[in-house]
């Protein structure tokens, strides 16, 4: 084996019942903290921020970080004096921390309440005019993660499905992104592993906290190989979508995920074989599409708002940008048949 590994310095804190407890230890020092969440989250947020330096709350935040959601977010930073972004909330609260971050470098402690798995990452990402840039910068790594299953209970059944599966894409996408090595594969693969267990538990029953606890557990491994390993087409796909189309993030994944391994998943046996014992079935492909079936997941972009139209000028984006070390060449026919496959919700085709 000959590969260079990198990890996050990150501390994370994971126990039901303890944010409260876990955010005042983890913030200590800060005296003027920024609280950023959705306005869906305000009451919630503020009640387990209560005693903290609070300088400022922020509500403007947005699907796929607009740049002008971005601007407005580090000028109420700056005129805030803050030191600390606390982020609670899901994936559109902690984009705008770290974009701020991105040009501030101040350090974020992250809260999330959904499975998106940006916490655990130094990816950031903004949208101009349809198109949405990402890049990686060790500034907008959150310094520490406050994971506390208990936040996660305000979800709604179908938006927690499409959440973790979103998690599940980054262990997918793990296992052959550009940068992928073998510590990355065996943290999808426990991430695989644990979502595949605890999920169907949580989609039947959402007050299981020990299943949501499982779920959790497997988005931060998933989104800790993710960010090792970089993203891989099926990431390259979802952000060309999201921003074109504004397309909700999750779901978004959700549809596009089983057509992207079924593509992916023959040119690369060891990890595809990986994957089908972490599912527990025959085969990866089978393996997540038992999953998805047992779960109720959303399958179809075209019920997310997407056009038949949109297929071939969003090949056309997407072409450039695939990973040159993708498991098997891409050519834009087969951009085509994924997306139309994703795109209607069809089984996704074994080639």
């Amino acid at each position: 084996m000959n590969f260079t590994h990198d990890s996050l310095t990150q501390t994370v804190r994971f126990g039901s019942g303890t944010a409260r407890d876990a955010i005042a230890d983890v913030t200590a020092g800060a005296e003027r903290i920024m609280l950023i969440c959705s306005p869906r989250e305000a009451d919630r947020a503020a009640e387990i921020a209560a005693g903290l330096p609070v300088a400022i709350r922020h509500h403007d935040v947005a699907m796929h970080v607009p740049v002008e959601i971005a601007e407005r977010g580090r000028a109420a930073a700056e005129g805030a004096r803050a030191d600390l972004l606390l982020c609670f909330g899901g994936g559109s609260a902690m984009g705008l921390a770290k974009a701020i971050a991105l040009t501030t470098s101040i350090p974020i402690v992250a809260v999330p309440t959904t499975y998106s798995g940006s916490e655990a990452t130094s990816m950031w990402g903004l949208t101009e005019n349809g198109v949405k840039t990402t890049g990686v910068d060790a500034r907008v790594a959150p310094r520490a993660i406050v994971y506390d299953a208990e936040l996660t209970l305000g979800l709604p059944p179908d938006i927690g499905i499409a959440s973790a599966l979103n998690a599940l894409a980054h262990s997918i996408d793990a296992m052959w992104g550009p940068r992928a090595d073998p510590i990355d594969r065996v943290l999808a693969a426990e991430s695989a592993r644990a979502l595949r267990a605890g999920l169907p538990t949580v989609a039947a029953d959402p007050s299981d906290l020990a299943g949501r606890e499982q779920v959790l557990y497997a988005a931060y491994l998933a989104a800790t190989a993710f960010s090792s390993a970089g993203s891989g087409l099926h990431h390259k796909i979802c952000h060309v979508l999201g921003g074109a189309f504004d397309l909700p993030h999750a779901q978004t994944h959700t549809a596009v995920l089983p057509h992207v391994l079924a593509f992916n998943a023959p040119a690369a046996p060891e990890a595809e074989a990986r994957l089908a014992t972490a599912f527990g079935a025959a085969t990866a492909v089978e393996g997540l599409a038992a999953l998805y079936d047992e779960v109720h997941a959303p399958r179809a972009l075209r019920d997310l708002g997407m056009s038949e139209a949109d297929v071939v000028p969003a090949a056309e984006a997407i072409l450039p940008l695939v990973p040159a070390g993708n498991p098997r060449p891409v050519t834009a026919a087969d951009l085509e048949r994924i997306l139309s496959a994703a795109w209607s919700g069809a089984a996704p085709e074994h080639a």
